[in-house]
Formats: structure tokens, sequence, C-alpha cells
């Protein structure tokens, strides 16, 4: 499964052409993609229009959407944060942290456009697709 995030849906629905975009409009129907409750939820605080919001809301719900709260994923996602800062990378957003190890602990890839998530791929192993 490829979880799509935020940073990717936004370019998306806007209609920009990149790499990431592409390899999502190509990939619809073919393969596994998802988002979880926490990019479903940005996505959609993003919606520009509130006449556009049905339409989004009813895209994105083709697609799984997983559930990531608790206090299991809330722990790790802490961790995780804590051992990159030891590393000297401070990651931005505590949203980010959780999709991050979401992916990591239920073994997804993760489309993004977002540097944050360079240092979970780079020091935990987070597996990235690149388009």
């Amino acid at each position: 499964m490829v979880i799509i995030d935020t940073s990717v849906w936004i370019g998306y629905f806007a209609g920009a052409a990149n790499p990431h975009t592409l390899w999502l409009d190509s990939r619809l129907g073919l393969v596994s993609l998802g988002l979880t409750d926490l990019i479903y939820c940005e996505v959609l605080q993003g919606v520009r229009h509130d006449s556009q919001l049905p339409q989004v809301r009813h895209y994105l719900e083709t697609l799984t959407i997983f559930h990531t709260g608790g206090q299991h994923l809330a722990l790790a996602a802490a961790l995780n944060y804590r051992s990159l800062r030891k590393l000297g990378v401070t990651i931005r957003t505590t949203i980010d942290c959780l999709i991050a190890t979401f992916c990591l602990t239920e073994g997804h890839e993760l489309l993004h456009r977002d540097r944050d998530f360079d240092a979970f791929e780079a020091y935990l192993g987070l597996r990235v697709v690149r388009p």
C-alpha cells in the first residue's frame, strides 16, 4: 500500500503537473493507494471553496482511509521524534511524525513532497516512493 501525503494531494487537486502528481494520476486504480485520517483532515481543511468540498471528500473516500489515533502510535511517534532530535533533526509538525510512524509500523510506502519525511527515510527506514 502506498500512502499519499497531503503535500501531494494539494498539488493534485490544484492541477499541478509534477513527478508526484503524475505518478499518482498514472497509478490510480492500478495499485493500492490510501491515506490516513490525519491526511484526510488536512486535505479537507485546505479545500478553498465550499462548493468543492463534497467532490474532494467523495474522491478521497474511494480510497482506503486508515485510523491513526491511539496511544501506541502516539508513543512510537514521540520516540521517533526524540530519536531524530538526538541526531540534530527537528521535525516541524506532529502530524508528519504520526504519518511517518504509521507508515513505518504498518509497512506502507509514502509518496510525499515534504522534507520532514526525508529524515524518517534516512535514519529510520521509511520507505518512500521516488517518482
